[in-house]
């Protein structure tokens, strides 16, 4: 059996995340109150209690999520012994996951890993004014079928993939009419469907550009440390180990495709043989399945699921 952990992005937050764990395990609450100094205010209380829309929001969400997937894994290390270098071969995440993957390998510490995501939330969103841009989800194409999609409805404008999350769900991000004509251009491509997506902005695209820069400037003045196990990157489908390597794949990140699909081939690649998403929800396991049947895939969030995975984790 080999493992490797996956972090969960930006819609799976909810209200009430992490606050079973807080209940039941001192080392969570410690990372709550953690990121809750580093970013000098009560994010926790919002994610507990909301309101949703509050926790919904690009800049509590992302340090958010982010929270609850460390305070997952403190619980496992401190409560069960859970040893990352040991037991795992791999990590990854998916967009703002891929902080809390590189914060659980020791890259960055907690507490800057807040501060990243507050940074980052902030800057997406003020990135593109809101109406500007767009995001849909195409079903039914491949991601061949889904650049000449995106190119043909540009028309000028941006139309990029966002994210390439499994082999029948390809995600675009633009401008809003580019994206909006998506529907029309994609009937001839043999284009089911292109859902518009309930976002504040249009996340990876040539649209974020300001904020890679801004990002840039933060990542360029924060301690790294080599990842403890290879974190496999969303921007290149690769393992990445170095510190000026890792700064520089994160800047790129911003603007550029989540190569998702690819990254658990990797993982398969590498020999993994089962998968553990840490963190609020589902969605990565169930993309997970959908990518690569040889995989087993796990959803670990809560502290009933934490019971259920111990023994499949050999604690």
């Amino acid at each position: 059996m080999a493992i490797a952990l996956i972090f969960p992005g930006q819609g799976s937050q909810d209200v009430g995340m992490g606050r079973e764990l807080v209940s039941q395990y001192a080392a969570a609450r410690a990372v709550f109150d953690e990121v809750d100094e580093a970013l000098g205010d009560k994010l926790s209380a919002v994610m507990f209690e909301g309101p949703k829309d509050t926790l919904t929001l690009t800049h509590n969400a992302q340090p958010a999520l982010m929270a609850v997937s460390i305070a997952v894994m403190r619980v496992l290390e401190t409560e069960f012994g859970f040893d990352l270098v040991k037991s795992v071969k791999c990590v990854a995440g998916h967009s703002l996951g891929e902080y809390s993957a590189h914060a659980a390998a020791g890259t960055f510490t907690l507490a800057d890993t807040a501060r990243l995501l507050r940074l980052r939330g902030e800057a997406m969103q003020a990135a593109v004014p809101v109406g500007v841009g767009a995001m849909a989800a195409l079903l039914g194409v491949n991601l061949d079928t889904a650049r000449i999609i995106a190119a043909e409805a540009a028309q000028g404008q941006v139309c990029d993939v966002a994210n390439d999350n499994d082999p029948g769900q390809i995600v675009l991000s633009g401008h809003k009419a580019a994206v909006e004509r998506v529907a029309e251009v994609g009937k001839p491509h043999g284009l089911r469907r292109a859902v518009m997506l309930p976002v504040s902005a249009p996340f990876h695209c040539a649209l974020m550009q300001p904020a890679a820069d801004a990002m840039a400037e933060a990542l360029a003045h924060v301690a790294m440390k080599s990842p403890s196990v290879p974190v496999i990157a969303n921007v290149t489908a690769a393992p990445v180990t170095d510190p000026a390597q890792i700064r520089d794949l994160l800047v790129r990140q911003v603007v550029g495709t989540v190569r998702w699909r690819e990254c658990v081939m990797q993982m398969a690649a590498l020999g993994v043989t089962d998968v553990f998403e840490i963190g609020s929800g589902k969605v990565l396991a169930g993309l997970v399945k959908r990518i690569e049947k040889t995989l087993n895939a796990t959803s670990v969030g809560t502290p009933a699921d934490i019971a259920a995975a111990r023994p499949l984790l050999g604690l």
